[in-house]
């Protein structure tokens, strides 16, 4: 079965899409078979991997609905072993639609089914929002990554999203885990940056993941080019970092690398 992650935080600007777009290549990178599924109706990690979400003829939404098997619309992507089940704006309407539907936290949960075989992680980028959709990915995950940008108000909302978590522990998965916090946009030239890092290891301890995303331009730009960092600049500081992210959850959750090491990016 694929290890099924959800990145979330309710609150935006945290690089949760740049995570999932990157933690995702670099994953395929290591010769694994990677499945992105956007659920946010903004549709960034669709277009960030060069993906004209204006032109889709169908979408996640078509899925959630029954409309289409998910094998009608997912897609390829540049990189090897990376697929992405993509989203538009169609998306914002399947929150009330859906809210008379039956068992409607478990819709996705339902989709992937049929999917485990072919993907070795399936990795979903999260609405900014507590709302339906998070919940269905939280129903679906075996567990979540929680960016958290590196300012001030940091830990601002995490009790919200915890309480989230214990609610659907409680109620429809009782295995959900905090695969991690990731510490994002972190500048090592301000000492504010070493304090908040400091502040988030006091409250959270050994769920704080131990790679760091710096702030990097070359991250910042690769969006707007529709392409992951490693097909942008695989060099640059941005990339490394998202390779040792890799290498954590792969050790994490498999007791080592399989396959191909993601170091092999920088090569």
């Amino acid at each position: 079965m694929p290890r099924v992650i959800a990145i979330a935080n309710q609150k935006g600007g945290v690089g949760k899409t740049t995570t999932a777009i990157n933690l995702a290549a670099a994953l395929a990178s290591a010769d694994l078979q990677i499945l992105l599924i956007d659920l946010d109706p903004q549709g960034n990690t669709t277009s960030g991997l060069g993906v004209d979400k204006g032109a889709l003829s169908s979408s996640v939404y078509q899925v959630l609905t029954g409309e289409l098997e998910p094998q009608a619309v997912i897609l390829p992507t540049e990189l090897d072993g990376l697929a992405l089940l993509p989203a538009n704006h169609d998306l914002i309407g399947a929150t009330v639609e859906l809210v008379d539907v039956p068992d409607r936290e478990t819709l996705l949960r339902r989709v992937l089914q049929p999917l485990a075989e072919h993907y070795d992680f399936i990795l979903v980028d999260c609405p900014p929002s507590l709302g339906l959709l998070t919940v269905n990915a939280l129903v679906a995950a075996d567990s979540i990554l929680i960016p958290v940008q590196c300012e001030y108000f940091a830990l601002e909302g995490l009790s919200d999203l915890f309480g989230t978590l214990a609610r659907v522990r409680e109620t429809f998965n009782p295995g959900l885990e905090v695969e991690g916090v990731l510490i994002t946009m972190y500048d090592e030239r301000l000492n504010l940056s070493a304090q908040i890092r400091e502040n988030v290891q006091n409250h959270l301890g050994p769920q704080l993941l131990q790679t760091v995303i710096p702030r990097n331009v070359r991250l910042a730009e690769c969006p707007s080019f529709g392409k992951p960092i490693f097909l942008y600049d695989a060099r640059c500081r941005g990339a490394d970092s998202y390779v040792q992210l890799a290498r954590e959850i792969l050790t994490k959750n498999t007791g080592g690398l399989r396959r191909n090491s993601p170091s092999e990016l920088t090569s």
